[in-house]
């Protein structure tokens, strides 16, 4: 319930501030006209725009906006009226809470013979009971009015910003090959990282000890005749040393590939996950066919992640996971009931999820209001 409240205070808090911005730039772009029907300044003013509506979404941050003067003119126009519009709503609502609730302890000092405003308007003040009945009932009103009208208000007009400002056919496709070039730049320079890596780990590690080995079975061999004991003593150090190589190989292959993918598939790998998890957590893993084993990877490494960023720094109870195909997409979504104001600057391990599965084309959106829940969709292509 408190968890609840805070989401809602929050989510209010965030439509507030973006409403009150809304009408702040609106009216000045009443004033500014002549100015922004400059294409650099429109198109400028345009892109500060999107990206406040994207955070105000919570959506990834999207590049400049280069679009035709005419339709950033049409975005202006509309964005001006609905965030006139709006935003006068918002500060009726709330203005009207926060001086009702600055002023009913001043009753006192109004004149003799003051009468209430707002709905209880005509009756008058004459004393403490009436005073405080009034305000508290008003600003309680208008409270609700607020946390029931502001962020619906924000999030309409955030859509409707980004939807005007969707680029066109030729920039979606001109955007998309920057994006594929991208990724694919960040997939060989990850995979390049990821050889050296491997190569890093087996040379001092697995390596280095089957060096030792191989002396110590040399050695073994020259004293089998002259001291069978010393013999038998190197070949139980090399069969530990050997064990030991083994370990230090399966914990080098499992960052390449999870062995349990292999052997029980995506489904159970995140079956295993869960019951490990020091959260409760609930599966639901849909029919999910073939899929590629390196999309089965970046799902896996996703909800790992994830499970450990909800017991060390979400402070959760209970996690969800959903993994369902549709198509040629895989999707993945794990939530949990913690604090939520999840950072990818604060290394949550965030940042290394979007540059594993950017790497594969796919998608990574994340939701964390403060007070939470936190969510994570991950969608990765997986071929039809």
């Amino acid at each position: 319930m408190n968890r609840r409240v805070t989401h809602r205070v929050s989510a209010t808090g965030r439509g507030l501030g973006y409403l009150l911005g809304s009408l702040c730039t609106a009216a000045l772009a009443v004033f500014a006209l002549p100015v922004l029907l400059v294409p650099g300044a429109a198109r400028s003013w345009a892109s500060w725009h999107r990206r406040r509506a994207d955070r105000m979404l919570r959506a990834p941050r999207s590049g400049p906006v280069r679009l035709g003067a005419w339709r950033v003119l049409g975005w202006l126009c509309v964005s001006t009226v609905s965030g006139l519009a709006f935003g006068l709503v918002a500060l009726l609502c709330a203005g009207n809470a926060v001086s009702t609730a600055v002023t009913v302890p001043l009753w006192w000092a109004l004149p003799a013979g003051t009468r209430a405003g707002g709905f209880g308007a005509g009756v008058p003040l004459t004393g403490w009971g009436t005073a405080l009945t009034l305000g508290t009932a008003q600003c309680a009103v208008f409270a609700a009015l607020t946390c029931w009208l502001v962020p619906p208000l924000a999030r309409l007009h955030a859509r409707t910003c980004v939807a005007l400002l969707a680029p066109s056919a030729a920039g979606e496709l001109a955007q998309r090959v920057a994006t594929l070039t991208e990724t694919r730049a960040d997939a060989v320079t990850a995979h390049g990282a990821e050889l050296r890596r491997i190569e890093r780990d087996l040379h001092d590690g697995t390596q280095a000890r089957l060096v030792a080995i191989a002396v110590r079975l040399g050695v073994a061999r020259e004293s089998l005749d002259e001291d069978p004991h010393l013999a038998a003593r190197l070949l139980a150090e090399a069969h530990e040393s050997t064990e030991q190589a083994m370990v230090e190989l399966r914990a080098v292959i499992r960052t390449m590939y999870p062995p349990i993918l292999a052997d029980r598939g995506l489904a159970g790998a995140l079956a295993a996950l869960g019951s490990r998890s020091a959260v409760e957590t609930t599966l639901d893993v849909g029919e999910l066919g073939r899929v590629p084993a390196a999309v089965e990877a970046a799902a896996y490494y996703t909800v790992a992640e994830a499970l450990t960023n909800a017991a060390k720094h979400s402070r959760a109870t209970r996690t969800a996971v959903r993994v369902a195909r549709d198509g040629d997409r895989l999707t993945a979504w794990v939530s949990d009931d913690g604090v939520g104001g999840a950072d990818e600057a604060l290394g949550t391990g965030i940042a290394g999820i979007r540059h594993r599965v950017r790497a594969l084309d796919g998608t990574v959106h994340l939701h964390s209001p403060g007070g939470g829940p936190t969510t994570i969709t991950v969608s990765l292509p997986c071929g039809s």
